[in-house]
């Protein structure tokens, strides 16, 4: 989409990205004059006060940059809540329910109430957030909405639950905003892409040779390819998918894990014409090519590879159940029956209109339906159920 339509940021807002600006431009002389792409992101969007899920900006939904599927309608998280519900119930006494990434906090309001009314509470629902500023926005949210015995079982976490634990973790759109290296083929040499500056300061692209992980993690992607990427081919790879996860599943025992996010199986990812990969960022609902422009002001995103995320679970010890998209998912977790309950609650014929049009952006193709795909896996329970409509494991 073109970007000439959106209007200049405020000064205030200018005068913040400026502030970001200077700080990666120091850290880049710093380091000798350029950094690996993954660390331009990682600053770019978690720099302490300065980065875009760390400073004050309202990211989600229509005045913001982008408008998450909890954001969109409460049927999606009451969906979830739905199909990890059994998992609950099997994890136990004591089960918790740990939210990566809480947004707007518009999903845990939405999950909890349904849990709440189907009988699944979970003794903690934990909420594991890095940014303070999004932390406060989502404990103003659920301490206003949430009665206060449901509220008193919210809690955020500063890191994850190390301890052993039984329970559910919960992942929408976290994936797609993990910083993430960049590589580059040179005559069939793999190198890293890096952020360096021009004679005027500017953020421009650079490479420098690839270490060991990633050098391993690209041949392992090339291997299994059926057709070998072109030079000069682009694209990122998170070698680092599996020990991330690992971490953030910490002490999990009994218990599921659930991924929504865009993205595509691996074949599909690496398409020898994806050739500059899936980076991109996005402001005021625009998508912007420059992911170097205005940092601190706009998202920036990379696809999710799901082969190399149903790797990570599978190393991680955990059991595969199953993979399809957010269409298929939602239906098959009761989001009919969801839509036809909000619509006899609706008051009057334009709410029951925009419940409708929420699920058609929930579920068509063109919407978030298939660009959306959903992944889960299990370890003493069964989450397969919630798998029931579309299998697309056969693409993995």
């Amino acid at each position: 989409m073109s970007t000439s339509t959106l209007p200049l940021p405020s000064a205030d807002a200018q005068a913040h990205s400026e502030r970001l600006r200077r700080h990666i431009q120091a850290q880049i002389v710093a380091a000798g004059g350029h950094l690996p792409f993954w660390k331009f992101m990682e600053l770019a969007l978690y720099a302490p006060g300065l980065g875009y899920y760390s400073a004050g900006a309202h990211k989600f939904g229509p005045a913001g940059d982008f408008v998450t599927a909890p954001e969109l309608s409460p049927l999606f998280a009451a969906c979830v809540a739905d199909a990890l519900a059994p998992a609950l119930r099997q994890a136990g006494k004591g089960a918790v329910f740990m939210e990566l990434g809480g947004g707007s906090g518009a999903f845990a309001e939405a999950c909890l109430t349904r849990l709440q009314d189907i009988g699944v509470l979970p003794a903690r629902y934990a909420i594991l957030e890095p940014s303070a500023d999004l932390q406060q926005r989502q404990r103003e949210r659920l301490q206003a909405q949430l009665a206060p015995a449901l509220f008193a079982r919210v809690e955020w976490l500063q890191g994850p639950i190390e301890q052993p634990w039984n329970g559910v973790l919960f992942a929408n759109e976290v994936l797609d905003a993990l910083p993430t290296p960049r590589f580059v083929l040179r005559g069939g040499v793999v190198h890293e892409e890096c952020v360096g500056l021009d004679g005027d300061g500017r953020f421009v692209r650079c490479e420098q040779p690839a270490d060991p992980l990633l050098v391993q993690a690209v041949e392992r992607i090339r291997a299994r390819l059926p057709q070998p990427l072109p030079d000069g081919y682009r694209s990122e790879v998170l070698a680092q998918l599996p020990y991330w996860l690992q971490a953030v599943v910490g002490g999990l025992r009994n218990g599921a894990l659930l991924f929504v996010d865009y993205g595509y199986a691996r074949q599909e990812y690496y398409l020898p014409e994806r050739s500059d990969g899936t980076l991109r960022a996005f402001r005021q609902h625009h998508l912007i090519e420059d992911v170097f422009a205005w940092p601190g002001l706009q998202d920036i995103t990379a696809s999710v590879d799901f082969t190399a995320l149903a790797e990570a679970g599978l190393a991680a010890g955990f059991e595969f159940s199953g993979y399809c998209a957010q269409a298929s998912f939602l239906l098959a977790n009761g989001l009919q029956a969801h839509l036809q309950a909000a619509e006899a609650q609706a008051a009057d014929d334009v709410a029951r209109h925009n419940l409708r049009q929420q699920v058609k952006r929930l579920t068509l193709p063109s919407e978030m339906g298939e660009r959306f795909q959903v992944m889960g896996f299990q370890r003493g329970v069964d989450l397969e159920p919630a798998f029931a409509l579309g299998d697309l494991s056969h693409r993995l």
